[in-house]
């Protein structure tokens, strides 16, 4: 609305009290967003106590703690305005120069360490060494023929179309939070509410081990990128996260812990390692997620607010250089590594995000909500290029396929024909037909090609990556809440945790399961 609008809405107003009111809560409500608040909650407090204010009332969440130090400043500004205007006539010029100043006063950085620095500096190296490689195959993939892209997609959506319910196992005395396969897709690491986290031999669902992690339920779990393939079973192999505000990194071998990381003030989500494997991410109940070394001592090298609610997912690009984190505030943030700056803003849940994902082709993220939606973003437009309405309820959890990574990075991003489809004619030696250049051999890509989510509707589901259309749904009797899933990076298995207790395993009825 122009100013002139705006003068005759008040003049008309004049005659009508209750129009007038109107209005001027309007511009009380525009100028209160435009003020700078702190995020966190200790700053918001901290305010409160200054300004003369009770830092909490009685059942007061930190969001409506945060909009109550919003309306208080804002009452202050206006007060001091209506002071000015008595005393003098100051132009409009000089008290919009005292707005931005007061703006500015708000605005707070924290200086990073040394060890800060060197961390970033690493991941720089190493994400643009990975970027570059997979820039190059992705280049020499564009020569593919249409008509082989489309065999091979049809052959494996074929084979994706057969998955069924291969067994149950009871997982604990209390519902699953999550699971994960190792790398090598022998193991399958599960978590539940009691604060255990176990290891199940796959394809046998045989428990190999069960540890006593924590003292309150378990958020997350992650593999190692290198655990089952290079990583020495006495090295960091997995790490657990809890509700005890902990997270514990474990060897394959021996019971106890190797490292606890401390530092959260509030329950801890999910958790991810970065691509190197030097690092670990963590999203907490207290606003922030923070960034640790998983090799030197578990030292804290990051604690990042942005979010104005609980943080509960986070996870890594596969090249290294972004991580995407997802709030209770139903907005999604990438953040680029190298920098510490926000690289773009995932704004159009309604509601919590539950489940974060990056395809392997570096550029597309997929988000699940508790808005019973999925959501895919595209990093080089900015914004949304797909809302997939995936279940009747709240999305658990959302995965890509991803192909196991290869211990050496010469061969980043991998081009192995994952073991679930070397079967398949399409990928024989007779008709397979890669492309070659410069001594790069390339075939239709199958890492990224399609999407598995979970619900609380007690539904599986398997998306194409291409037209993001249903490949497969699949359920169970008991139709309980689906807590997490996730693939086997040799595509044979699906696997699903669920609040009965139990866990899944999804596969070809056919399959080879030696």
């Amino acid at each position: 609305m122009s100013a002139k609008d705006r003068a005759q809405d008040y003049e008309s107003a004049d005659a009508h009290p209750e129009t007038a009111r109107i209005l001027q809560e309007l511009d009380a409500k525009k100028t209160a967003r435009r003020l700078a608040v702190p995020t966190k909650d200790l700053d918001v407090r901290a305010r409160l106590r200054d300004e003369g204010e009770p830092i909490t009332l009685f059942g007061e969440r930190p969001e409506n703690r945060r909009d109550r130090l919003r309306a208080i400043w804002n009452l202050k500004r206006a007060n001091l305005a209506k002071q000015k205007d008595e005393a003098m006539d100051e132009d409009s010029d000089d008290s919009t120069d005292s707005e931005e100043e007061g703006e500015k006063e708000e605005e707070f950085y924290t200086e990073g360490t040394m060890d800060l620095k060197q961390a970033r500096k690493h991941m720089a190296e190493f994400s643009m060494d990975r970027a570059r490689k997979r820039l190059a195959r992705q280049r020499l993939e564009t020569t593919l023929p249409l008509g082989r892209l489309m065999d091979v997609r049809r052959a494996v959506f074929g084979e994706l179309k057969t998955f069924t319910n291969l067994g149950s196992q009871i997982g604990d005395t209390r519902p699953l939070s999550s699971l994960r396969f190792s790398p090598d897709s022998s193991m399958l690491l599960t978590s539940s509410w009691t604060g255990a986290a176990k290891l199940w031999s796959i394809p046998a669902c045989k428990e190999i081990k069960t540890l006593k992690a924590h003292k309150e339920r378990i958020g997350g779990v992650a593999w190692h990128p290198q655990a089952t393939l290079s990583q020495s079973r006495s090295a960091v192999n997995f790490a657990t996260s809890s509700a005890d505000n902990d997270i514990k990194l474990w060897g394959l071998d021996g019971d106890a812990p190797l490292l606890t990381l401390s530092g959260h003030a509030a329950r801890v989500c999910r958790i991810a390692f970065h691509p190197s494997g030097k690092y670990i991410g963590s999203a907490s109940y207290d606003g922030t997620w923070r960034l640790w070394d998983a090799e030197r001592g578990g030292e804290e090298l990051l604690l990042q607010e942005g979010h104005s609610k609980e943080v509960y997912a986070i996870e890594f690009q596969e090249d290294g250089a972004l991580v995407c984190t997802g709030g209770l505030d139903a907005i999604g943030r990438v953040w680029d590594l190298r920098s510490g700056k926000t690289a773009m803003v995932l704004d159009g849940h309604v509601k919590d995000i539950l489940g974060i994902d990056f395809s392997q082709n570096g550029h597309q993220i997929a988000t699940g909500s508790n808005d019973d939606t999925v959501r895919i973003w595209d990093m080089r437009s900015l914004k949304s290029i797909k809302t997939i309405p995936a279940h009747k309820s709240a999305v658990s959890d959302v995965k890509f396929f991803r192909s196991a990574p290869s211990s050496s990075s010469n061969s980043y991003p991998s081009q192995a024909i994952p073991r679930g489809f070397a079967s398949l004619p399409v990928f024989g030696e007779d008709v397979r037909d890669p492309i070659e250049r410069d001594g790069e051999k390339a075939d239709v890509p199958l890492a990224g090609s399609f999407l598995v989510t979970g619900g609380y509707d007690g539904m599986v589901k398997i998306w194409s990556a291409d037209d993001w259309q249903l490949v497969k749904s699949m359920t169970s009797d008991a139709q309980g809440k689906v807590m997490s899933v996730d693939v086997s990076s040799d595509a044979r298995f699906l696997a699903s945790a669920e609040y009965s207790r139990t866990f899944k395993l999804w596969s070809n009825p056919n399959t080879d399961l030696s």
